[in-house]
């Protein structure tokens, strides 16, 4: 048997798993409660949009727990960026990164996740983290880092 590792913080892993159970318990219900009838008439239409709204609603809990971990996320890159503002750091640090989108590719192929996609989010999110450095170090020097930055408005 394969131990799982659980690299999200615990408030996080509330949120996951509350959105999840949620949907799984939706579905089930779903399930159980969908029988078209012999002749096809509009409650077996009615279920499959029932159903089809249940999956809605599973996905739309797992992006508000996807919210709340960015933000959770966010939270702690704003304490590394003033950790690193108050000791002249580099808002970028390229070697952390490259070891991180190692990690994550790796992640993203146990969770049967496209590694390609998930090194695009975390290359999404590391710009945006290293603008916030930038910021915070009030330097208008660009950093340099394996992630682009995005553009920023005016």
């Amino acid at each position: 048997m394969n131990s799982i590792v659980d690299p999200l913080p615990k408030a996080g892993n509330r949120l996951v798993r509350l959105g999840v159970e949620r949907s799984l318990h939706y579905r089930r219900t779903m399930a159980a409660d969908s029988e078209p009838t012999p002749d096809g008439s509009t409650v077996a239409d009615q279920s499959v949009l029932d159903e089809l709204s249940g999956i809605r609603q599973s996905i739309d809990n797992i992006d508000a727990a996807l919210v709340h971990l960015l933000a959770e996320r966010f939270k702690f890159t704003q304490q590394v960026g003033r950790l690193k503002a108050a000791h002249g750091l580099p808002p970028a640090d390229p070697e952390r990164e490259r070891l991180q989108i190692q990690r994550l590719r790796s992640l993203a192929e146990g969770a049967h996740l496209d590694p390609a996609f998930a090194e695009k989010w975390f290359n999404f999110v590391v710009a945006e983290v290293i603008h916030h450095h930038v910021k915070l170090a009030g330097s208008d020097v660009a950093p340099t880092s394996t992630a682009s930055l995005p553009e920023s408005p005016a």
